[in-house]
């Protein structure tokens, strides 16, 4: 029966969900509830009763209409393999994007880059970077439960809209590069960056979304071979079809995002797929010159056709045409001992505290939390317990996006200018 997973067991004995263990302190108040009449149900387990018993969730769930602990509803994207819908969390009413993916038509190779990207998008957790809240398996179907974001992509919204202003550039060009860095710092490469899969939310916070053709690195010299992402953000080592570092290939795309959020065209167009691929080996691009020359300098510092000579990531935080943007956190981990340090330990206990208040609220237990641990995103604890830990980082301010302040010398961040005259190098790799 659909809902067989989140069945409540109803006996003499009051019980957990998922008859993980008897209520230590249900069984010296049986006697009085029982006399006082039915006890008061909590959040969790009136739905998982009625996703055992209530013929209408039943049905809902039989025919999609409700996935696990969701309420699915209209359609909000589509990609080759996959429908995006929009749904909510039944428990905690937060808005989510449902990845809907068929696993009838899936290949081997498919298979194995969707591994990759649930893999990758375990373990970030950052305010630039689209959350996985939960992954939900039924025999034809994999859902991806992600955050959603209500500001739809970038490449919409210049289409649309038209090429962004200098400071909105800034803006949101920022808050890329904070993402980039922070998954090069987990030696996880996108491989797929581009307009569409920059997402931005209602706050007008940038999401970098869509991990699919990831990658996770075990050594900062690993080379890749397999030609990923769309043609017109490849790097020219692509198309030369020689192996490659992973972390140049993204700073590339990072160029031509720019360009196209600056002038509102690509800076390599062709015909036909041979003559792109020509334009982008001869690196034949020419950035209009009413572009501001501090970002004129940047993506000219960034699309060079030889890897080696590229703006590594710090180069590009510490750009002058960057050196006015402003984030709501530090993009440098403070230092073990250090009193910032002490103060965001003091701020994680408190986030952690909020959260299990708010879990004990609906009607987890410790003993819920406890034992899912293992199952990871593939359990509704973890996918209640990370949407409510992200509504608690909103509230303090994790997603309010940078501000451009005026022309001002940052010391923290004036050392990153010495940067600019050096050639490629990164945690990952040192190029010569």
């Amino acid at each position: 029966m659909p809902g067989s997973q989140y069945k409540m067991t109803v006996t003499k004995r009051h019980h957990s969900l998922y008859s993980l263990t008897d209520s230590s302190s249900a069984g010296a108040g049986l006697e009085d509830e029982e006399a006082d009449g039915p006890p008061r149900l909590t959040p969790l387990q009136k739905l998982t009763a009625d996703m055992c018993k209530d013929d209408k969730t039943i049905k809902d769930l039989m025919i999609g209409r409700r996935v696990g602990f969701y309420k699915v509803r209209g359609e909000i994207g589509s990609g080759t393999f996959s429908r995006v819908k929009l749904a909510f969390h039944a428990l905690t009413k937060d808005k989510v994007a449902l990845k809907i993916l068929d696993k009838t038509r899936l290949d081997s190779q498919s298979q194995r880059l969707l591994s990759k990207e649930i893999s990758s998008m375990e373990c970030l957790q950052h305010p630039n970077v689209v959350c996985l809240y939960e992954v939900v398996e039924t025999p034809s179907r994999l859902y991806l439960v992600l955050e959603y974001a209500g500001g739809g992509d970038l490449f919409n919204q210049i289409f649309t809209q038209g090429k962004l202003s200098d400071n909105a550039s800034k803006v949101t060009f920022a808050q890329i590069l904070s993402a980039i860095k922070y998954l090069h710092n987990n030696s996880i490469i996108h491989r797929d960056l581009k307009a569409e899969n920059v997402l931005i939310s209602c706050s007008g916070c940038v999401k970098v979304a869509d991990f699919g053709f990831s990658t996770r690195l075990s050594n900062c010299n690993d080379t890749l071979d397999t030609f990923c992402g769309s043609p017109p953000y490849a790097a020219p080592e692509l198309f030369r079809d020689e192996c490659y570092l992973g972390p140049p290939v993204d700073v590339w795309a990072m160029g031509v995002l720019l360009f196209f959020m600056v002038t509102g065209t690509m800076p390599f167009r062709a015909e036909t797929m041979g003559k792109l691929r020509r334009c982008i080996l001869e690196c034949a691009y020419t950035v209009p010159p009413w572009v501001p020359g501090p970002c004129q300098r940047l993506i000219k510092g960034i699309l060079k056709a030889v890897p080696a000579e590229r703006y590594a990531v710090d180069q590009m935080l510490g750009c002058d045409w960057l050196l006015p943007v402003e984030f709501p956190w530090s993009l440098v981990p403070p230092e073990p001992a250090s009193p910032q340090q002490s103060l965001l330990d003091s701020e994680r206990e408190d986030l952690e505290e909020e959260v299990r208040s708010s879990l004990e609220e609906l009607g987890f237990s410790a003993a819920h939390r406890w034992n899912d641990v293992p199952k990871g995103s593939r359990s509704p604890v973890t996918g209640v317990y990370r949407i409510l830990l992200r509504r608690a980082q909103r509230r303090r301010g994790s997603d309010s996006p940078p501000v451009v302040r005026g022309m001002v010398r940052d010391p923290r961040r004036e050392g990153l200018r010495a940067y600019r005259g050096l050639r490629h190098t990164s945690k990952f790799c040192v190029l010569s």
